[in-house]
């Protein structure tokens, strides 16, 4: 006897599925979390290996050796990576001093301006050596703990290096490997959800990488014309910046209007903030609608709760990894609505 109408036990029954997601959700999260130092260089690999595939399948068909060319990928990837580091690093220095500089001049401004507001503003830029010097003790204790997370970081770069090689070199194997442990009777299904997940994540990649380069290369004419120092290196601080969708250009494109603050004036600085604000919104309405769309259909509402969760989660590793790893699930649910929609009707 049904005790209860047909709507309300279809309710409860997404109700329950629904928890059981949340549930499984929550613990797939919470393990990854305590096993972050293998997991982490292991999504990054996934990354990797999905950006950089292509240029590995040209050197294999131009006929070089699946190893040598996994291999010649990761010193190209070390090589670009360590230059961008380095001169985005080099370009941050050399404009350190004058950012300072810059941000005194500002409060002694507004001191001048605006009374007694502004003097505590410059009266704090002008006590700052006393107030680093007053949480110095906190800083020193933390140095042990600093230097781990720095050599946990190298470790998990140097293992996720390592891994692309991996991946790349046998990725031709990959299919066979998941049939093999896929159950009795799913390996087709559970290969084409792969495939679906990882074209989702090698598109997001791709179009990633093809709009930072656009945004860098924009910015940092931009930049160059209006002869604000470290150019390049703020253009290549924007294509970093850009794998995080939004918050990373917001970050990348405040750094570079400050720099050209501290040197070029504040007319100078308004020029470069029409420079990011155009690129930014180039990369709204233009390059994001006609690239991303194609390969990742996410909604910019997703896209920014997607970094907001992987940020509560893992910090920036999360905001890096949020909209990659929900493309990939956006695409095991299209495979799954697709092929549940050409059996409903057989079923009928």
């Amino acid at each position: 006897m049904q005790l209860l109408p047909l709507p309300v036990r279809r309710l409860a029954a997404w109700c329950a599925v629904a928890l059981l997601v949340a549930g499984v959700g929550y613990v797939a999260v919470r393990l990854c979390a305590q096993f972050r130092t293998a997991v982490v260089p292991v999504l990054l690999a996934l990354l990797g290996t999905a950006l950089l595939g292509p240029f590995h399948r040209r050197l294999v068909k131009a006929g070089v050796n699946r190893s040598v060319a996994a291999g010649l990928t990761c010193v190209a990837v070390v090589c670009v990576v360590g230059g961008a580091v380095y001169i985005v690093v080099a370009a941050l220095i050399d404009s350190g001093e004058q950012i300072v500089t810059s941000l005194r001049r500002a409060a002694q401004g507004i001191a001048e301006h605006f009374g007694a507001a502004g003097t505590s503003l410059d009266d704090l830029a002008a006590n700052a050596r006393e107030l680093l010097g007053r949480f110095g003790g906190t800083a020193a204790s933390g140095v042990i703990s600093g230097v781990s997370v720095v050599g946990e970081t190298l470790a998990m770069a140097v293992l996720a290096l390592l891994l692309v090689f991996f991946f790349l070199r046998d990725s031709h194997r990959a299919t066979g490997i998941l049939r093999s442990l896929s159950p009795h009777g799913a390996a087709d299904s559970v290969e084409a959800m792969a495939r679906r997940a990882y074209q989702a994540v090698e598109g997001f990649m791709r179009g990633t990488t093809f709009i930072a380069l656009i945004d860098a290369l924009c910015i940092t004419v931009g930049l160059l014309v209006l002869e604000v120092p470290g150019a390049v290196g703020l253009g290549a601080l924007v294509f970093v910046g850009a794998y995080i969708p939004y918050l990373g250009a917001f970050v990348s494109g405040a750094v570079a209007v400050l720099v050209a603050l501290a040197d070029r004036g504040f007319v100078i600085a308004l020029w470069a903030l029409g420079a990011v604000l155009a690129v930014q919104l180039l990369e709204g309405h233009v390059l994001q609608p006609v690239i991303q769309s194609r390969t990742v259909q996410m909604h910019p509402a997703v896209v920014m709760v997607t970094i907001t969760a992987g940020a509560s989660v893992a910090g920036i590793l999360g905001m890096l990894l949020a909209v990659p790893l929900t493309a990939a699930a956006f695409g095991v649910v299209h495979e799954l609505r697709d092929r549940y929609a050409a059996s409903a009707p057989s079923d009928s």
